[in-house]
C-alpha cells in the first residue's frame, strides 16, 4: 500500500474504489471477480462502488498479442475456475490487437452510472476471456453492452457515445496518468483515503519470454480484497 499518489491522479469518492485496469488483463480480471464476490459476502453490495479508469497496456507495449493472453490465460485459470478462462478459439483474423474502442465505451457505460460501468466492464472481460469475442469492434461492443443484464447499460446513448467519441480523451488522459507513482500497474485500485495497492492478492513470476513463457502464481489470496473493501466502506 503505498501513501504519496500522484496529484495528477483524480480523486477517489468516499464509498468507491478507484480500479486502473487493462480489458485484456487477466490478473485484473481475477481480482474483479474477487472484489465482487467479496462485497456480495460481506454485505457491502451498493455502499462500495467501482469506478474504472483505462490502464491501457496497449499504449505501452504496442498491439495485443494472442501469445501472451493464451498462457495467461492458463496460467490465471488454475486460481480461479469462475473466470472460465479459454484460450482464443475464435479465427486468428478476429482477435483484438486493440482495445481502447472498448475502454472508451466503458467511460460512456460509467458517465450513465457507475453501476452501468462497472456491468460493461464485466461482461466485455468475460465475452474476451470465455466466448473469444472480438471486443475490438463496434457492433460486438453494443452487442455486449445489449446483454449486460437489466437492461442495466443505456445501448442508444452507448452508441452515440462512441460514434461522436466525446470519452475518447478520457481514455487518452488516463493513459497519461498510467505508469506513474500514482498508477504502477494494472490493476491498480485507489482509495479516498489517499492509499493505492496494484495487484493485490497475486504473486506471480514469470518462465521463459514473456508471450512465449507462461506466468507461474507463486502466492494467491482472495481474503486480500476484504480489507480492501473495508477500507473503501470506512
Amino acid at each position: 500500500m503505498t501513501d504519496n499518489l500522484d496529484p495528477a491522479a483524480p480523486p477517489v469518492a468516499a464509498g468507491t474504489i478507484q480500479v486502473w485496469s487493462d480489458l485484456l488483463c487477466p490478473f485484473a480480471y481475477v481480482g474483479l471477480i474477487w472484489l465482487r464476490r467479496a462485497r456480495a459476502r460481506l454485505g457491502l453490495d451498493g455502499r462500495v462502488r467501482v469506478e474504472h479508469r483505462s490502464f491501457p497496456l496497449e499504449l505501452f507495449n504496442g498491439p495485443h498479442p494472442r501469445r501472451g493472453t493464451d498462457t495467461e490465460a492458463v496460467g490465471l485459470g488454475q486460481i480461479e475456475p469462475d473466470a472460465n478462462f479459454r484460450v482464443w478459439t475464435a479465427p486468428d483474423d478476429l482477435y483484438p490487437h486493440t482495445v481502447l474502442l472498448a475502454a472508451e465505451a466503458v467511460h460512456a457505460a460509467s458517465a450513465q452510472s457507475l453501476e452501468a460501468g462497472e456491468e460493461l466492464d464485466l461482461a466485455l472481460r468475460q465475452a474476451f476471456w470465455t466466448h473469444s469475442r472480438s471486443i475490438s469492434h463496434r457492433q460486438v461492443i453494443l452487442d455486449v453492452a445489449a446483454g449486460v443484464p437489466g437492461g442495466g447499460v443505456d445501448v442508444a446513448a452507448l452508441r452515440g457515445a462512441l460514434d461522436d467519441g466525446r470519452h475518447r480523451a478520457d481514455v487518452v488522459r488516463d493513459f497519461a496518468i498510467s505508469g506513474t507513482d500514482a498508477i504502477t500497474g494494472s490493476p491498480t485500485l485507489r482509495f479516498a483515503d489517499g492509499t493505492s495497492t496494484h495487484n493485490p492478492g497475486i504473486s506471480v513470476s514469470w518462465q521463459g519470454p514473456w508471450a512465449a513463457g507462461f506466468p507461474v502464481v507463486d502466492s494467491f489470496d482472495p481474503g486480500a480484497y476484504d480489507d480492501l473493501l473495508k477500507r473503501a466502506a470506512r
